[in-house]
């Protein structure tokens, strides 16, 4: 079956597109990744879409964008397709993650009507009218509804794919979010263990674009943040963000470490004297001793010996030098290709797979790592 996944996130910058072609099931599964691509978003929609993270944002501006994506979503696919060797026509399903504008693992119990949330738009229906084909999406809320937290999703495909006989392995994304899967060898009773650790890009784009007012996104290769010097102390300072002590399985995201705290650290290096290029600095190296501080948490139980990163946050030198740095010399930090996975795809080529199972009627989701009181089907499809 040749599934085509979408995956947008965090960073509000575009559509990763992942078409790959699958055969047999969770237990014994093949796939072959036929193409990826990332189609970019123009600066307008991504404005847009950050003013939709506001949770004052009007409900008929989050309703008419939900429908819009869903239209441009079938568009951006076929033009991807463009100048490849893929046949529109070969496609039999789309599996798309959507756009995260709100996710509220958490409900506040004093209020009557509250409950765990979370809201992707892109809608499906609009998706599978304008692409003429089946659509599965909206994977998050089933497992919500099964008491978990709707993230972190990807852990199930990355047992799937990655577990190893013999090695702990660590399989870190870094997106505008940073997660990571703990899988003791194959041959071992611990449970895969999985969550967000806390800010990945999101504070390091954001402080890139203050410091070029606009003119850059991301720090290029970590330029920035290497020749800046890291403020020991106000690291010290933003590592004892409350978020860091909360018991897993966990997950955040905007809410926690948006353009609110972006803004207020920013503030806060300009009360220590920093520039900005010291400010990346920092933030970088927060994201990366953020992640190396949970990986220590493991070593011992699940034998760890690789990690392997994916996610825009691999392209960052400064930051995966500095995760090999903060990790024992027994733990070798590469990119996900080691094992075979282009670092940029996989998250598209994992929303891929959770739809393709899905479509079939198979479990798709992981209590312990979402903490769901059981395993269950994702996903609502339109045909």
């Amino acid at each position: 079956m040749r599934v085509c996944g979408l995956m947008s996130g965090t960073s509000l910058d575009g559509l990763d597109i992942a078409i790959v072609d699958f055969s047999g099931d969770a237990e014994q599964v093949s796939h072959e990744l036929k193409h990826f691509v990332t189609m970019p978003y123009t600066e307008e929609l991504t404005a847009q879409l950050f003013q939709l993270m506001d949770p004052l944002a009007p409900v008929h501006k989050v309703s008419s964008m939900n429908m819009y994506l869903g239209e441009l979503y079938a568009q951006l696919i076929k033009e991807s397709l463009i100048d490849s060797e893929i046949a529109y026509e070969s496609i039999d399903l789309i599996s798309s993650h959507g756009q995260t504008i709100w996710h509220e693992p958490t409900a506040d119990q004093e209020r009557l009507y509250a409950r765990p949330n979370t809201l992707q738009i892109g809608d499906i229906s609009a998706l599978a009218e304008y692409s003429g084909k089946p659509v599965i999406g909206d994977f998050r809320t089933r497992d919500m509804a099964a008491g978990g937290q709707g993230a972190p999703l990807v852990p199930f495909a990355d047992q799937v794919l990655f577990q190893s006989k013999s090695n702990g392995r660590v399989l870190v994304n870094i997106g505008g979010i940073a997660n990571i899967t703990v899988m003791a060898p194959s041959t071992h009773t611990q449970n895969v263990i999985a969550y967000d650790t806390g800010p990945g890009n999101m504070i390091i784009d954001a402080f890139v674009f203050k410091h070029s007012e606009g003119k850059q996104s991301y720090d290029l290769n970590g330029h920035l943040a290497s020749s800046g010097v890291v403020h020991e102390e106000w690291l010290d300072e933003m590592i004892r963000h409350e978020y860091f002590s909360y018991p897993a399985p966990k997950s955040t995201g905007r809410e926690l470490f948006g353009t609110s705290y972006a803004d207020a650290l920013w503030s806060q290096g300009d009360d220590y004297g920093l520039s900005s290029v010291d400010k990346i600095a920092t933030v970088t190296m927060f994201t990366a001793k953020s992640l190396a501080r949970e990986i220590q948490k493991h070593i011992q139980t699940h034998d760890l010996k690789e990690v392997f990163v994916s996610g825009g946050g691999v392209h960052n030198h400064t930051l995966m030098n500095h995760l090999q740095e903060l990790l024992p010399t027994q733990i070798d930090v590469k990119a996900s290709e080691a094992v075979g996975m282009n670092s940029d795809a996989k998250e598209a080529f994992v929303f891929a797979l959770l739809g393709y199972l899905g479509f079939h009627k198979k479990p798709n989701n992981h209590p312990s790592t979402t903490g769901a009181t059981r395993q269950t089907i994702l996903g609502k499809i339109a045909w």
